[in-house]
């Protein structure tokens, strides 16, 4: 029989609706059941498309002896992390401070008000390397909560109360924005963790850096770092040649477990593939790499192709995990790898070899049982070869089964999405992909966003989900919205975007020190209201709020805002030289407030070429943050009432579309020349 998880819109939830383990989401009613039975809750937090969270519920969650044993002495409550990041923010941290590390699946023991006392990530069925199997678990638990209740409350105080304390941090009090001297010095942190020889930051398992890549763009922008330059571009380059792109159907993996790039875990992320994208665009926009030119457009497609849904947005994963065809059982890696026999078949003796010289398959493999993940690790000499046999190759994948896709919407992965698309359609004269921003953009405000201005996380199905949305989906979708006013023009994406900054001014910011929370004043009172500035895989909220705030006070004039981006931004100052790494995009935002950001307004007819022109010399620009407002001017060369603040008296000059630079409060001559505009900007394609 289905448990209480059969209901649940959450791809992963319904992954364990069938499981013997009686299943409660999260919710009152689960702890007020375990207040009832006197027994202790076990949470476990995943998500759908997470390789070792699949393993355990085969090993462990299917099995109906432990299921029966654990039914008994617990109250099991299941939690996709994506739809609550809240919830997971919070017991992650009380992991990692117990055990020195984190990770999902996440298995924590809770009493009955929510406090935390035990914790792991993946246990086995059987005792082995080292881990107690999960059996074993569930037995010391069950023992310490009947036998040593008393020891179990003293030790759920102590976290309790060293979580509180970590909070404090944070709110402390208001620090200056980071300077000149902080951003040099996040740069000398990152270069002696940079790897030389493979590109990337530390060892293995690698992360995609993104954020990192968009402050070491910014700062060379900014600063003229040849240093900070090298870094980004040998980073872009390797990645872009290694196992972690995929070389057949475009997009990225989440990270690779060894240094060098080649063996990626194979799940592929929204979050990750939205902000390589825009990593990659910028790259091209900084240096005219072919290759990062290509790279961004084959992940568009692949948004596009692979996780776009029906409604218009865009799902939030792959799994790692496919069908083998030979083994029958599903296995990491299935759809992606090759073995030489099989280039052969499908391509005969000559072009199989050239394949394998082209993609690096051997007959010993870089995978698991002499199979290989495709890399390239030099451009073809012979690119109408090497596209006939990429394109048989990818042809003959699709036929394999593929990976389960995770078809849940998460508003703020579709804002890094929207953002991403919308300026690679511009710079890169793909239509298609601005409109595909727009349709997103559209869903996000016709499904997540609710009468009273508030925002709602996911969505399956074009139907909204109960959970609120959290400071990362406001911030991003500002981002994504404020991308788009920048591109087609519109002034009322604009004024979305202010309503969600006003929100997390009023909901989510702490008046005395100007920290943010990552959960609004209203939402669901956790054992502590979540708070981290830090960028892991995605922006925090803190650091992608801030950013949103700035642009938006660039294009406005707002005070208010501005204000609050910079106090926001005094927590990348203590981060920037002790963990630059874990703070890129706070490094980016505030490469832009150094710079400005400078505010480009171009007046001109729509649909005049010469408009058009100043536009893109605008979007072109690499000047860290700068905005850009495209409008109509008033009646005869006089300012009408501007609904764009920057666009405000911002007469043509001799008639002609004009653009004006402004920066740090003041402004240079109007210039009708995209080639001068260019040269304000530091324009380096085209």
């Amino acid at each position: 029989m289905p448990n209480r998880l059969a209901d649940a819109t959450s791809p992963y939830l319904l992954q364990h609706a069938d499981n013997p383990v009686d299943w409660w989401p999260w919710g009152p009613d689960a702890f007020e059941e375990a207040h009832r039975r006197g027994v202790p809750v076990l949470l476990s937090v995943g998500y759908a498309a997470c390789h070792w969270c699949h393993v355990m519920a085969h090993e462990s969650f299917e099995d109906a002896g432990l299921a029966e044993y654990l039914n008994g002495r617990f109250v099991a409550v299941k939690v996709d992390r994506e739809e609550r990041p809240d919830v997971d923010a919070v017991y992650m941290e009380a992991v990692q401070a117990a055990t020195g590390q984190g990770g999902w699946p996440m298995t924590v023991f809770l009493t009955p008000d929510k406090e935390p006392f035990y914790f792991g990530t993946y246990f086995p069925p059987q005792p082995r390397h080292g881990m107690p199997s999960f059996r074993q678990v569930l037995e010391g638990v069950d023992a310490a909560w009947r036998d040593r209740r008393e020891e179990v409350g003293e030790v759920a105080g102590r976290i309790r109360a060293d979580l509180a304390e970590r909070a404090a941090v944070y709110s402390a009090g208001a620090h200056n924005p980071p300077g000149e001297a902080d951003l040099h010095q996040a740069l000398v942190a990152l270069s002696r963790d940079f790897d030389q020889s493979r590109g990337g930051f530390g060892g293995a398992p690698k992360f995609p850096p993104a954020m990192v890549l968009e402050f070491l763009l910014r700062h060379h922008a900014r600063t003229g770092s040849e240093a900070a330059l090298e870094m980004a571009v040998r980073t872009g380059e390797a990645m872009a040649r290694g196992g972690i792109h995929d070389q057949l159907g475009g997009g990225f993996a989440r990270y690779a477990v060894d240094a060098g790039w080649v063996v990626p875990h194979f799940e592929k992320m929204l979050y990750d593939n939205a902000l390589l994208l825009r990593a990659y665009l910028h790259l091209w926009r900084a240096t005219g790499s072919d290759l990062a030119r290509r790279v961004a457009l084959s992940t568009a497609d692949f948004l596009l192709r692979e996780l776009r849904t029906p409604e218009g947005a865009f799902a939030s994963a792959l799994d790692a995990d496919s069908l083998d065809e030979e083994t029958g059982q599903s296995a990491e890696g299935a759809y992606y790898v090759w073995e030489p026999g099989q280039l052969v078949d499908l391509l005969g003796p000559a072009d199989a070899a050239t394949a394998a010289r082209l993609f690096t398959v051997t007959a010993e493999g870089t995978f698991e049982h002499g199979t290989s993940v495709l890399q390239l690790l030099a451009d073809p000499e012979d690119f109408a070869e090497y596209e006939a046999i990429r394109a048989r190759m990818a042809e003959a994948r699709s036929s394999r089964p593929a990976p389960a896709r995770d078809d849940k919407v998460v508003a703020a992965w579709n804002g890094l999405a929207v953002a991403a698309l919308a300026e690679t359609g511009a710079l890169l004269d793909r239509p298609d992909l601005v409109e595909a921003a727009e349709r997103a953009a559209d869903l996000l405000l016709a499904v997540h966003l609710t009468a009273d201005g508030r925002l709602l996380r996911t969505s399956r199905d074009g139907r909204a989900g109960a959970n609120a949305g959290v400071l990362e989906d406001y911030a991003d979708t500002a981002e994504g919205f404020l991308a788009l006013y920048a591109v087609t023009g519109e002034a009322s994406w604009l004024q979305l975007a202010g309503g969600l900054l006003d929100t997390v001014l009023k909901h989510f910011t702490d008046e005395a020190s100007g920290a943010l929370y990552d959960t609004a004043d209203d939402a669901e009172e956790l054992i502590r209201r979540p708070q981290d500035p830090t960028d892991n895989a995605t922006p925090s909220g803190w650091t992608a709020a801030a950013g949103a705030l700035l642009t938006y006070a660039a294009y406005t004039g707002s005070e208010r805002h501005r204000t609050a981006a910079e106090r926001a931004l005094g927590v990348v100052g203590a981060l920037a030289g002790r963990a630059p790494r874990f703070i890129g995009w706070g490094l980016a935002v505030a490469e832009a407030l150094l710079d400005g950001p400078r505010e480009v307004a171009v007046v001109g007819p729509d649909g005049d070429p010469a408009t058009a022109a100043l536009r893109r010399a605008a979007l072109l620009g690499t000047a860290p943050g700068a905005v850009v407002a495209v409008g109509a001017p008033g009646e005869a060369g006089v300012p009408g009432e501007a609904e764009v603040p920057l666009l405000a008296d911002r007469p043509l000059v001799g008639g002609a579309p004009t653009a004006y630079v402004c920066r740090h409060f003041a402004c240079d001559a109007p210039t009708t020349d995209p080639a001068a505009l260019a040269g304000k900007l530091g324009v380096v394609v085209e």
